[in-house]
């Protein structure tokens, strides 16, 4: 391998070397490994090494290296690397290699086969694919394997043939020549190979082969050939059960279009109902695997004719039935998520009037599935009957578990839908009655006996709560009291009652009668010592005073005295959601209160706060090593957020704001914490943020306030250069911009000038650092520029600080991270707006055309490096997220300005490292693009952006993983003079 710069020596040796440091453990040998085996793919070098090692080589993994390699050069790199004259030599070189790989083994075997696909595709003057392939292979046993491999990915190689630099008209003419040409005498192919011997008939290879050329083969025509007794067949034997059972479900899938495929459907249907008794018989067996296999044939066929089911469910009933049974027998829950997608699928058919019949006729089979989901919801069972671990200790199969039931409480929503909530709400009762009758008299405050029964219908019930009308008047009146005897000793228990409590808080808000005995329930659970439990009560506690927090206004004042005790045994999460509640109640209540009710919840608050702020600077003095004690100062500050933004009483524009009056007193405090933990980030913007939802909670009300909160803001950012600073400042920006009422203009100007100090501060920040190291300032600047831009139009366009603000975003257009990236693109995608007829932000014509003059003179200034910058982006660095938003660029660019930009892609184009694109490839796309603009249009540009898309992205997979530079595409190093 090559060190010290010198160029890569890709020899075989060095190459094997290369792949034998990748089995071992030393990372940082492998890091270099993977480096220099990158820069082998990539190199022209790669084609006659790959092909030398896979002639000679004796190791499996050395041979699937070079084979995928082979891949990977054929799709990305043939065009460029291989003159057409040997692209005939090299398939022939290929089709040996297949022929000494027909045996296997079986990786190298279809690598190959991908290759030769792929090659195949590409190569346009090779008309006899088939028939070559199969002369060249011969008609042993060991090539009809390789046959039937390259028979499967060949569909999947082309119908993927974006990987392939043709045009869209040569693609398509090759996937006619390929597929559809070839397809009646693929399926006379398969048939005689599936007639020739009961091994061929059971081979999982033939299943393969044609669940892929269902892509191109009418599955009708496969239905009415020997070929479905074949994969009938199949589906018998053991071995071939899984690759015959998926090539059913993709015959079903294919007849998704049920009037289309009615015929078909018709042979279809009783071909899967025979397999019904093959569900108890794995079950049985205990056969897993092959019960999914199964369950999965049903559920496909399910999920394909659903608007059958709904349109004839008599005639459909024994799918729906052995969809049913599939879900009955499954005891250990491996199969039942499969089906999930049909209930949901005939739900919506069943609740509209149209189906209404259907509905009627099929009630009774979710009424069954509620049961029988009852019954999966249940936790393992337990001879000891206090036993809470119930999985023996693994977590992870616990948290499955519990993912999977709220999987099922969608099915069980499902089920209210069709049967009825009330319906379903009975089945729930009846369980907890079952519970009550047969164990209730024998649970005690230490035992409770068969728990599982009861907690999950109770968990059914939760699950079903956003399906319940707050007018629910049957059955919900005869649950509630039974809930709140729920034994509490029992945490699984309790849990469920508490969040099914948390539930259905806007149904106890429309029935007060019920509120009292469950939220004393709910506030009883806050004496636990269990973390679980405490959550769980914090959450429903906040949903309580976020629904009834009329109900609860009575007891706002014992309500502090609860909110003071417990806070501070209580997980950071919970306490966040139990001063959310509380903050809630106190928002509520009359504004003449407001006052008096922030300084009796914040005023203890505020002393915690200055204790806590105390301690972490005592600890700072200590040099103490961790930073837990400023954490919770930052933790603690975001309670006080709560009632920012949650306490907005409403008054009159000339009234002092009574909420404001309160933070202007705590204002000094957070001011000094700020001062004092400047290098702290978290507590930057953890008091960022509150003065943040200040200003947008209160609004020009905030105007006091105003004059040390810019001072703060600025001071901050300069000491701190934290993004934070900036996101706060938007928000000021959007309140007091000029088109907001109650705001004096010199106001409005002091907000811009203010505005500009920070921009200002930002701009030098980015000429003395690269966009590297700041890209989450980066962000968080664009995202407040793209406020400057929507409100002060007028002011930021003409002002000296827009170039230079546009130069800084070419240049941090160079980040390889997605969020500060989409903030730059979506600042210049509304700019450019500006050099249109519409721009982003709304002011008066005359003005329009001089903002649109500037932003027109600027782009002819700088519109290239945007175009290059933006366009190698898209090629090299960009993450995949940010790719509409840049090519939106390129194309308002095509738009404003379509020859220059014309101009400047073709010239970031020549700049790309020589033999990378090839000279045909270039002058196709820019021919393109000059056809698309001799009519700009809504339809051009669309055509342009998938050109455009199309050309980057295969770039992007050929050569910039790993990059090594941008070469001439690199930013210019940003520099501000002010």
């Amino acid at each position: 391998m090559a060190s010290n710069g010198a160029p890569a020596d890709f020899s075989i040796p060095n190459v094997l070397a290369a792949v034998l440091t990748m089995r071992g453990g030393d990372a940082e040998k492998k890091k270099v490994a993977v480096d220099y085996l990158s820069k082998f793919q990539k190199s022209k070098d790669a084609w006659p090494t790959t092909i030398s090692i896979l002639q000679t080589s004796t190791e499996a993994d050395v041979q699937l290296f070079a084979a995928t390699t082979l891949k990977g050069k054929i799709t990305y790199d043939l065009a460029v690397q291989v003159p057409e004259a040997d692209v005939a030599a090299l398939r022939n070189q290929i089709l040996v290699l297949l022929k000494k790989f027909a045996p296997g083994p079986k990786p190298v075997r279809v690598q190959l086969c991908v290759c030769l696909a792929i090659l195949a595709i590409q190569m346009q003057t090779w008309k006899d694919v088939l028939p070559t392939v199969a002369q060249s292979l011969g008609n042993d046993v060991a090539s009809h394997a390789c046959i039937l491999d390259f028979l499967r990915v060949l569909p999947e190689e082309v119908t993927e043939g974006r990987k392939i630099t043709l045009s869209e008209e040569e693609l398509t003419q090759r996937t006619s020549e390929l597929l559809a040409d070839n397809s009646e005498q693929v399926v006379q192919l398969l048939i005689s190979y599936a007639q020739s011997s009961p091994a061929a008939a059971a081979n999982p290879q033939l299943f393969e082969c044609i669940t892929s050329w269902l892509r191109e083969v009418p599955v009708s025509v496969v239905a009415t050939s020997p070929l479905l007794d074949a994969v009938m067949n199949g589906l018998a034997h053991e071995n071939s059960l899984q690759a015959a059972a998926e090539c059913l479900g993709v015959m079903c899938r294919e007849t998704k279009d049920v009037d289309e495929s009615i015929e078909t459907i018709k042979v279809l249907l009783p071909r899967i109902l025979e397999l019904r008794p093959r569900i108890r018989a794995l079950v049985e067996e205990e056969d897993i695997e092959g019960f999914k296999a199964i369950t999965k044939v049903f559920a496909e066929a399910g999920d394909s004719w659903t608007l059958l089911v709904a349109r004839s469910p008599q005639e459909l009933r024994p799918l729906v039935d052995a969809l049913l049974e599939c879900c009955a027998r499954d005891k250990d829950r491996d199969v039942i998520h499969f089906t999930f997608t049909f209930w949901y699928e005939l739900k919506q058919y069943l609740t509209l009037e149209h189906y209404m019949e259907a509905r009627l006729q099929l009630r009774d089979v979710f009424a069954k599935l509620v049961h029988i989901l009852l019954k999966h919801l249940e936790y393992p069972q337990s001879d000891d009957p206090n036993e809470i671990d119930l999985f023996d200790g693994d977590r992870e199969q616990e948290e499955k578990f519990r993912e999977f039931r709220h999987l099922m409480g969608d099915t069980l929503k499902d089920s209210c839908e069709v049967m009825g909530v009330s319906e379903c709400l009975t089945i729930v009762l009846d369980a907890i009655k079952k519970w009550r009758l047969e164990y209730g008299s024998r649970a005690t405050a230490n035992s409770v006996p068969h728990w599982q029964s009861l907690e999950a219908p109770v968990f059914a019930m939760r699950a079903m709560g956003r399906m319940v009308d707050k007018d629910e008047s049957t059955v919900l009146p005869q649950i509630m009291p039974l809930l709140v005897q729920i034994p509490i000793n029992n945490e699984k228990l309790r849990f469920a009652a508490i969040m099914t409590f948390g539930r259905y808080t806007e149904w106890t808000a429309a029935h007060p009668e019920f509120l009292e005995p469950q939220f004393q329930y709910i506030i009883a659970s806050f004496q636990t010592e269990s973390q679980e439990i405490l959550r769980a009560a914090a959450q429903a506690f906040k949903y309580f005073c976020v629904d009834c927090k009329d109900l609860l206004g009575s007891q706002v004042t014992e309500l502090q005295v609860f909110y003071d005790q417990i806070l501070d045994k209580l997980p950071e999460s919970s306490k966040e959601e139990v001063t959310e509640g509380v903050a809630t109640v106190v928002g509520a209540q009359k504004a003449e209160d407001a006052y008096r009710l922030l300084k009796l919840y914040c005023d203890p608050l505020v002393q915690r706060l200055m204790a806590k702020a105390n301690k972490a600077a005592d600890e700072k003095a200590n040099n103490a090593a961790d930073d837990k004690a400023k954490l919770d100062l930052a933790d603690h500050i975001n309670l006080l957020t709560h009632f920012a933004q949650r306490v907005v009483p409403y008054v009159p524009s000339n009234v002092e704001n009574p909420a404001v009056k309160y933070w202007q007193g705590v204002f000094h405090i957070l001011s000094t914490i700020l001062a004092n933990f400047i290098t702290f980030v978290p507590i930057c913007e953890r008091i960022c943020r509150c003065w943040r939802f200040m200003v947008i909670s209160y609004r020009t009300a905030m105007t006091p306030l105003l004059a040390p909160l810019a001072n703060n803001l600025a001071e901050g950012f300069e000491k701190s250069k934290q993004g934070c600073f900036l996101w706060a400042t938007a928000a000021i920006l959007r309140e007091f911009s000029e088109d907001r009422e109650h705001v004096p203009d010199n106001i409005a100007d002091s907000i811009y000038i203010f505005f500009e100090a920070q921009a200002t501060s930002m701009l030098r920040m980015m000429s003395t650092l690269p966009p590297i190291d700041l890209p989450d300032v980066i962000e968080d600047f664009y995202r407040l520029l793209i406020d400057a831009l929507l409100y002060y139009p007028q002011k930021l366009i003409p002002s000296p600080l827009f170039t230079p603000i546009f130069q800084a975003a070419i240049s941090a257009l160079t980040l390889e991270k997605q969020e500060p990236v989409s903030a730059v693109l979506h600042y210049l995608r509304d700019l450019l707006t500006y050099g249109g007829p519409n721009p982003a932000g709304s002011s008066n014509n005359q003005t329009t055309e001089q903002l649109r003059q500037i932003v027109h003179q600027l782009l002819l200034t700088h519109g290239e490096a945007l175009v290059k910058q933006t366009m190698a982006g898209m090629m090299m660095t960009f993450p995949r997220d940010c790719f509409a938003d840049g090519s939106a660029v390129v194309l308002a660019m095509f738009e404003l300005l379509p020859a220059e930009t014309t101009t400047w892609v073709e010239r970031t184009i020549h700049m790309l490292p020589p033999g990378t694109v090839a000279p045909h490839e270039a002058a196709r796309l820019l021919t393109k693009i000059r056809e698309k603009l001799q009519h700009v249009d809504a339809s051009s540009l669309r055509s342009l952006r998938s050109l455009l898309q199309d050309f980057t992205n295969t770039y992007r997979r050929r050569y910039v993983a790993p990059r090594d530079g941008l070469g001439e595409l690199e930013a210019a190093r940003f520099h501000f003079e002010g």
